[in-house]
């Protein structure tokens, strides 16, 4: 007599188990990649574009700005003005993040838009943009408040480089216009030395100050400060922004000539 295999009754659910069990592991997997995918796309937001506004009087100029701007996504145009009058209005109603500005303009010079632009638009990095290569123009446009002193001739296709250097906390000089500043700071502490001293006395700065101070007027940027210092480049942003609120300027290069004046530091 042949013998009945038996059949658990458990046989059948320890099946339905086994085929089950994929489908909830799939699920368990999606919802875990789904929230993955969630966590990294908060990691990866995209940043906001940088807003620049253009000034000059020359229509045909702007334009070509615009349009090399204009393929730039991380740059977005928030105006344009044809004097420096329309520029600090503009400023005033857009907030931007950069202004590329002419200096000989009708009504109101880039170097006094600069200055009135500090105060509708005091976070404003402002760079002038110009065919004057003359020494004045370059040393009111820093006392003024402006980050950068650009020649027109610099090739269109390193304009959004500009924008996005200077935003970033770098001082840009047209390398034809470094030697005259540097001639010009040197001849500033010069006349210091055989003038009395200031009866105000000058801003007090921390050690780690002056040293971020030094290398700032040697041209270096934040990430290259960073590395000299073996600090992190958001603290040398820090250390700048309390540099220039001690000083009461708007800019590295506006700082560097404070410092000399007030013989902060000494150059030559």
């Amino acid at each position: 007599m042949g013998r009945n295999v038996g059949v658990s009754p458990q046989a059948p659910d320890r099946q339905r188990a086994k085929e089950q069990a994929p489908a909830d592991s799939r699920e368990t997997g999606q919802s875990r990649a789904t929230a993955d995918s969630a966590a990294a796309g908060d990691d990866l937001k995209v940043p906001e574009p940088i807003r620049t506004l253009i000034v000059d009087d020359h229509a045909l100029f702007r334009r070509g700005l615009e349009m090399v701007l204009d393929s730039e996504p991380d740059i977005e145009l928030v105006g344009e003005a044809g004097d420096g009058t329309e520029a600090v209005s503009k400023a005033g109603d857009t907030l931007p993040d950069v202004v590329l500005m002419d200096i000989r303009m009708p009504r109101t010079t880039g170097i006094e838009a600069c200055r009135a632009l500090k105060e509708v638009a005091p976070s404003a990095k402002i760079v002038m943009l110009t065919i004057s290569d003359e020494e004045e123009d370059l040393f009111e446009a820093i006392r003024a408040g402006a980050s950068g002193y650009l020649l027109k001739d610099i090739p269109l296709d390193e304009v959004a480089e500009t924008v996005r250097a200077v935003y970033g906390g770098q001082s840009l000089i047209n390398p034809s216009m470094a030697g005259k500043l540097l001639t010009e700071f040197a001849a500033l502490a010069k006349r210091e030395e055989e003038e009395p001293p200031q009866e105000v006395p000058a801003p007090k700065l921390t050690d780690r100050e002056i040293q971020v101070l030094r290398l700032v007027a040697r041209g270096m940027n934040n990430r290259d400060i960073a590395k000299e210092l073996f600090i992190s480049e958001n603290t040398v942003k820090n250390h700048v922004r309390n540099i220039l609120e001690k000083l009461q300027i708007h800019s590295r290069m506006e700082a560097v000539m404070v410092a000399v004046r007030e013989k902060l530091i000494e150059f030559g």
